[in-house]
């Protein structure tokens, strides 16, 4: 897949707001299986999540995610999200949940959204590359090294999801792969 003029978005100008005035997040789970099985249940130990590093140094790892905007539907702002971050590609399946959180500084309060990503394809070349890290890790890894709650339960949702239904009953929205063009686009 060539994604061509993809640059991460800036700015707060078309960010979406809840009736609480609380900016809304969203994001995605990147996924992968370690090894094709003729297996139709999935163990935790066959699934790799992707993390990223935080933009400022030594703040740790986390899953893509970031503003939606008033321009896209969710889905498609979740795939942005984690285009524009991790640097991959994949199919946004039906969203994980929603969370009320807090800033780091306790300043500010989220409403975060948070889907699964099952990748299909690693871009060499993505718009945050040179400003953070990413990272294929174990699931017990991941519940280790992310520092934020609201995101180890979203991580505990999608491994409960994929343990407990056969491989072939795991639903995409077809919606946000069909507007990857709007990613590239934006």
């Amino acid at each position: 897949m060539e994604l061509k003029n993809l640059s991460a978005r800036t700015g707060r100008h078309l960010q979406r707001y809840n009736l609480l005035g609380h900016r809304q997040i969203v994001g995605c789970i990147p996924y992968r299986y370690r090894s094709p099985r003729g297996a139709s249940v999935v163990d935790e130990e066959d699934i790799e999540v992707l993390v990223i590093t935080a933009q400022r140094k030594g703040k740790g790892v986390l899953f893509p995610k970031g503003g939606w905007e008033i321009d896209e539907s969710i889905e498609e702002a979740a795939l942005r999200e984690t285009v524009e971050e991790a640097g991959v590609v994949g199919d946004v399946q039906n969203k994980l949940g929603k969370w009320s959180f807090n800033s780091k500084n306790r300043e500010s309060f989220y409403e975060g959204h948070m889907f699964p990503l099952l990748v299909k394809e690693q871009l060499e070349i993505w718009p945050e590359r040179d400003i953070r890290q990413r990272l294929w890790i174990s699931v017990r890894e991941a519940r280790r090294m992310c520092e934020y709650r609201w995101m180890k339960e979203a991580l505990e949702l999608l491994v409960n999801r994929l343990t407990s239904q056969p491989k072939t009953e795991m639903v995409s929205l077809p919606r946000a792969a069909a507007n990857l063009a709007l990613v590239a686009n934006a």
